[in-house]
């Protein structure tokens, strides 16, 4: 088992805070052709290290693939210089599930690059999202609150319903849900959780950074009894997170994994995926076309890993 400021190892086989407020963001940029970039992760298991040093987990891909993006994949070895050019050029940022020091590998330093960028472009009204699944959420909370909160939630291998907070109803990430399909998500096991580690309620309300930048949208019971954050979104930033995995719901079938298939759960993943596109649609950063084609995740080919991971394909890199 890892330990606190790692997600878990379950995570990876399926899987500086500012006080300053925006301006008024761009409300008007309409981007046809988005890109999302995801950050890769370390390999770190020995029988992977042939394919590649870093990866992304292809049902990931997929997930932004079908909100209606294309995807940038982002290494952990480019200079300062480069991760500024690749900002301006991609339309939001995914940070995915896995495992990794959060405050001290050299994914977390990458993270913190763009988290910084980012503030910076919203508070110039240069619109730009992040999103956070898994030790992706985990990471944010780090990376607001300049400190490793996180504690023992295990959730391992169970689907939950949703315990909404009021913010959820009145929320930007569920703001095209139903007040029907809302009433599902607190009644339905729509959501696959696979972690160890996570942010309980209470730290989170007693660290002010945090309860300051984000809303908490639901919380769900780890296996120990804590209650832990399970879905939130900046106040006034464009920076979600989710302790869950919505691109299991489509995208991964290992039949180990409690992954939620039902009609209702594809649902909520297919709302998940356009709603962050869509946000990424409202940034106006665009690549160069010289650059754009090569940078792309079309010139790799996923490899096969259902016989040896918790995942059905890789990109490796």
């Amino acid at each position: 088992m890892s330990k606190p400021g790692l997600s878990s190892f379950v995570c990876l086989l399926l899987a500086c805070s500012s006080g300053a407020m925006p301006t008024a963001l761009n409300q008007e940029a309409s981007n046809d052709r988005p890109v999302i970039g995801i950050l890769t992760q370390m390999v770190s298991d020995d029988f992977l290290k042939p394919w590649g040093e870093t990866f992304i987990p292809a049902s990931y891909v997929k997930y932004a693939e079908s909100g209606g993006s294309r995807v940038m994949p982002i290494r952990l070895t480019h200079t300062a210089a480069e991760y500024e050019n690749i900002f301006k050029q991609i339309n939001g940022l995914l940070f995915i599930g896995g495992a990794a020091d959060l405050e001290t590998s050299d994914y977390a330093k990458v993270a913190k690059i763009f988290y910084t960028l980012a503030l910076k472009a919203n508070d110039a009204g240069d619109f730009f999202p992040i999103w956070g699944t898994c030790m992706g959420l985990q990471l944010l909370t780090v990376l607001v609150a300049g400190v490793n909160l996180l504690t023992n939630t295990t959730a391992e291998n169970i689907t939950l319903p949703l315990n909404l907070t009021t913010e959820a109803h009145s929320s930007r990430m569920f703001q095209g849900f139903s007040e029907e399909f809302m009433k599902i998500l607190t009644q339905e096991p729509l959501t696959g959780n696979f972690h160890h580690y996570g942010l309980t309620l209470e730290s989170f309300q007693e660290n002010a950074k945090l309860r300051n930048f984000f809303s908490v949208l639901s919380t769900n019971v780890a296996e120990n009894g804590a209650h832990f954050v399970s879905t939130m979104e900046g106040k006034r930033y464009p920076f979600y997170g989710v302790q869950w995995h919505p691109e299991v719901n489509r995208f991964q079938w290992n039949r180990k994994r409690n992954f939620p298939h039902s009609p209702h759960s594809v649902h909520l993943s297919s709302l998940l995926a356009e709603f962050f596109v869509n946000e990424g649609r409202r940034s106006s950063h665009r690549f160069d076309l010289e650059e754009e084609d090569s940078s792309l995740i079309y010139s790799y080919t996923p490899v096969y890993a259902g016989n040896i991971t918790g995942y059905e394909q890789l990109y490796f890199f």
